[in-house]
C-alpha cells in the first residue's frame, strides 16, 4: 500500500498544484447550485426535498468527471513520463488504485462542498435527511464509477481530448442501460434511482463496487500490456 500511497500523493498534488481540481471543484458548485435554485424552480415549487436536484447529477457529473480523469495516463504518455513510472519497481494496480483514489478524493470534495445545499433546506423546512443522505451516498458511487471509466479511457490514448470524449461515451452507455427494461439491473442510472429513493440495498452496492472494480481491472490489464511491450 506504500506505493500507493505515493501514487496517491503525487496525483493529489498534480490536482491541487494547478487550477484542474479548484477549476473543477468551483465550476462544479457554481453549475449545481444553478440547477438546484433556478433550474429546478426552488423558489416556485416552495418544497424541501431535492430529488429533482440529484436526478441530474449524473448527466452533470457525464462531463466534469472524465474531465479529471483524462489526464491521468494520458498526460503521462504525452509528457514521456509512463516510460520512467513502468520502469520503477511498483506495480500497475499500485499506480492504478493511487490514480483513482487521487480523483476520488476531488469527488468527495466537490460533493461535500454541496452540503450547503441540504442546510439551507434545513433552515426552510423539514425535509427528509435519510433520503438526501442516501442520494448523497449514490451520487458518490455514480462518480465514483464514472472515475474509474474515465480512467481505464485514458490508458488507452495519449491524447487527453479522445480520453475525455471515450470516457463520456462509455459513461452515458453505461448510465442510459439503466432505461431499459431488460438491460436495467445493468445500468448506473437504475441502481442510482434505487439509492435515491431512501433505501441502501445490499445489491446496488454490490452493483457499484461491481463496475468500479471491473473498469479498474482493465485499467490494470491495460498498462500490463504496455509494460510488457
Amino acid at each position: 500500500m506504500r506505493n500507493t500511497f505515493v501514487i496517491f500523493k503525487k496525483e493529489a498534488g498534480s490536482y491541487f498544484n494547478s487550477a484542474v481540481a479548484y477549476f473543477n471543484i468551483i465550476a462544479y458548485l457554481a453549475v449545481s447550485a444553478w440547477l438546484f435554485f433556478w433550474l429546478g424552480f426552488f423558489f416556485e415549487r416552495k418544497q424541501t426535498e431535492m430529488t429533482y436536484f440529484f436526478s441530474l447529477m449524473p448527466w452533470l457529473f457525464l462531463f466534469f468527471i472524465p474531465a479529471m480523469t483524462m489526464r491521468l495516463w494520458a498526460e503521462e504518455k504525452k509528457m514521456g513520463t509512463v516510460e520512467i513510472l513502468m520502469t520503477l519497481p511498483i506495480r500497475s494496480h499500485e499506480v492504478v488504485l493511487g490514480k483513482f483514489l487521487a480523483s476520488f478524493l476531488v469527488l468527495v470534495l466537490m460533493i461535500i462542498l454541496s452540503f450547503p445545499l441540504p442546510l439551507a433546506l434545513n433552515s426552510l423546512g423539514n425535509p427528509d435527511n435519510g433520503q438526501i443522505f442516501t442520494s448523497y451516498l449514490g451520487l458518490i458511487l455514480v462518480g465514483a464509477a464514472y472515475i474509474a471509466i474515465g480512467l481505464c479511457a485514458s490508458t488507452f490514448t495519449s491524447d487527453q481530448v479522445i480520453a475525455f470524449v471515450v470516457g463520456i461515451i462509455a459513461s452515458f452507455a453505461m448510465l442510459v442501460i439503466g432505461f431499459v427494461p431488460w438491460l436495467r439491473d445493468f445500468g448506473l442510472s437504475y441502481h442510482f434511482n434505487s439509492i435515491t429513493r431512501g433505501v441502501v440495498d445490499s445489491r446496488d452496492l454490490i452493483y457499484y463496487f461491481s463496475v468500479i472494480g471491473f473498469f479498474l481491472y482493465l485499467s490494470v490489464l491495460s498498462v500490463e500490456s504496455k509494460r510488457w511491450r
